[in-house]
């Protein structure tokens, strides 16, 4: 019986090479969860360039944290949280340079989707880089990732009603951009 390639190694065994500095595991791991880690960084910057910083420091952290990760739960689960929390990471910082809306309360109605059925997620992952870092990191925090207005307002360190107004303010934007697309489209 041949033992298989070391590109076909299984997780655990990609893990614990990785726990034990092997760099070609550490290689491999990097290789297989590297579009996923994307994806999930690109919701959350502007542009290419910054969700590869993001990730790059994410899989940084997935190395030198590793021995922490709980083999018995889901490991994209966990690399997931890695990534999200690098991307907060990286809008603190870059919120030394934004502005952040500071809005307690805002009257503004949520709108609901019209054509976001009809958008590939490209389109989808444009429209929402074109919004300002502090409605992104909301908009992302929420209606993708599922947390909770008083978790946002912890994790970016503003009050829950700014959460609330930056979050029916990238909806708005959305919408907004989305209605612009499509009469451009029609016309």
């Amino acid at each position: 019986m041949s033992l298989p390639p070391k590109s076909q190694k299984k997780l655990p065994d990609l893990i614990s090479g990785c726990i034990s500095g092997d760099r070609r595991s550490q290689q491999l791991l990097y290789q297989q969860y590297y579009g996923y880690a994307m994806a999930i960084c690109l919701r959350y910057t502007d542009n290419y360039q910054q969700a590869v910083e993001i990730a790059n420091d994410g899989f940084l952290k997935v190395f030198t944290k590793l021995d922490m990760y709980n083999q018995s739960k889901s490991f994209r689960g966990w690399l997931r949280r890695i990534m999200i929390n690098s991307s907060i990471d990286h809008y603190r910082k870059e919120q030394k340079h934004n502005g952040l809306d500071n809005v307690e309360h805002q009257n503004i109605k949520s709108p609901v989707p019209t054509a976001v059925d009809k958008m590939s997620y490209d389109e989808v992952i444009r429209q929402i880089q074109q919004l300002t870092p502090a409605y992104r990191a909301v908009f992302n925090l929420y209606a993708v990732d599922g947390y909770s207005h008083k978790e946002i307002s912890q994790m970016l360190n503003i009050s829950i009603g700014t959460s609330k107004s930056n979050l029916s303010r990238a909806r708005k934007h959305l919408q907004d951009a989305l209605s612009k697309i499509y009469k451009d489209e029609l016309a």
